[in-house]
């Protein structure tokens, strides 16, 4: 009996009870979880000790850059062979790509960070209440504010967006409903692909050249810069939009039909509501695209110090024009005119960041339900 409720023993060689954990070793075939970040820390811990004693040899700062750089290929070079005689040639060749692409995420995150700490290093100086609660009207150099320019970047952007978003998004409307291939739909869609790449100083030039004709030569107006600032828009709210609203499939058109609903109906009650998301989207990203545009309202808008909220009278400031103006126009002191260039710079981030967030928000709220 007792031999019958014995457990039998374990020859060397049988397999693992389900469950149990097996830990990988170099002679399992599988490289463990801790040896691509051992190999990394190994790899610039190798290509650091030269850059050190060149460094200290010359005395001169360590480079940074090229120990992750050359760190960064000594790394994928030990991996690939690594993996390569322990795991085999498909897998190795998967983890040289996967380093590979590690690698260009983190090249491009590091201008992004760069551009981020040295904005929120040298602008959070001035952050402060009157920078927030002022205007530049009578300040020669230290103290003053943004808040003129604030103001006048929210409102020539908001007519900006109300002059752009109903053209684009009724021209992506058209071409994906009615155009059908037909030669006019080839036509526009041509121009907005043109439209696309033009640059920011001839939108602005037109936008001068037509208010010129109509109130004369000199003339700075906010609306002028919404206009111009519109021709750079509505391209991109026409191909954003058009691409949304060709990814409603076509059953749901199909089955609003059959119910006997008319096209312009289906449109607004079906295909619109349903791509809403994407086409907010694509709208905040036409915002971003034009907000921090400097050269077509410097010509159009132009630059003041005092407030004005009225669109259609005077020059109206904007933040991207009033950091041209305190970094190119330096007075005494010039790092009291720096620093409001450095604190405009985050504001208009800031700003570009909330109105991303507010779009998400909306985005989530008009999307359709799609549980029961």
């Amino acid at each position: 009996m007792t031999a019958l409720t014995s457990e039998a023993p374990k020859l060397p060689g049988s397999p693992k009870p389900p469950g149990a954990h097996v830990s990988p070793s170099l002679s399992s075939g599988r490289l463990p979880r801790w040896a691509p970040w051992a190999l990394l820390a190994a790899s610039l811990l190798i290509v650091a000790a030269p850059f050190a004693i060149t460094s200290m040899s010359e005395q001169s700062e360590f480079n940074v850059a090229g120990t992750l750089i050359v760190g960064a290929l000594v790394y994928l070079v030990l991996i690939y062979v690594l993996s390569r005689i322990v795991e085999g040639g498909r897998k190795a060749l998967d983890r040289l790509v996967t380093g590979v692409v590690t690698c260009a995420f983190a090249i491009a995150l590091v201008p992004l960070i760069s551009v981020a700490w040295t904005v929120i290093g040298d602008g959070v100086a001035r952050f402060d209440p009157t920078f927030f609660s002022s205007s530049m009207k009578g300040t020669l150099g230290e103290g003053g504010g943004a808040l003129h320019a604030i103001m006048g970047t929210l409102t020539v952007t908001l007519a900006t967006a109300i002059i752009s978003v109903p053209i684009g998004v009724m021209t992506a409307v058209y071409l994906v409903e009615y155009g059908q291939g037909n030669k006019l739909s080839k036509a526009i869609t041509f121009l907005v692909d043109v439209m696309t790449g033009i640059p920011s100083i001839v939108a602005g030039l037109f936008a001068y050249a037509l208010f010129a004709l109509i109130f004369g030569p000199g003339v700075r107006m906010g609306i002028a810069g919404a206009v111009a600032l519109s021709v750079l828009m509505i391209p991109v709210v026409v191909r954003s939009s058009e691409e949304m609203l060709r990814l409603v499939p076509n059953d749901l058109r199909e089955a609003s039909y059959a119910l006997g609903v008319p096209r312009w109906l289906t449109i607004t009650k079906v295909v619109l509501p349903t791509s809403i998301a994407g086409i907010t989207t694509g709208v905040m990203l036409a915002v971003s695209r034009v907000i921090g545009e400097t050269a077509p309202l410097l010509i159009t808008a132009g630059f003041t110090d005092q407030m004005n909220y009225n669109l259609f009278s005077g020059r109206v400031q904007t933040l991207p024009v009033f950091v041209y103006s305190q970094y190119a126009y330096q007075g005494i002191p010039a790092e009291a005119y720096i620093e409001r260039a450095w604190a405009g710079a985050l504001t208009l981030i800031i700003i570009v960041m909330v109105l991303n967030l507010i779009a998400r928000l909306v985005a989530k709220l008009f999307a359709p339900k799609t549980g029961r």
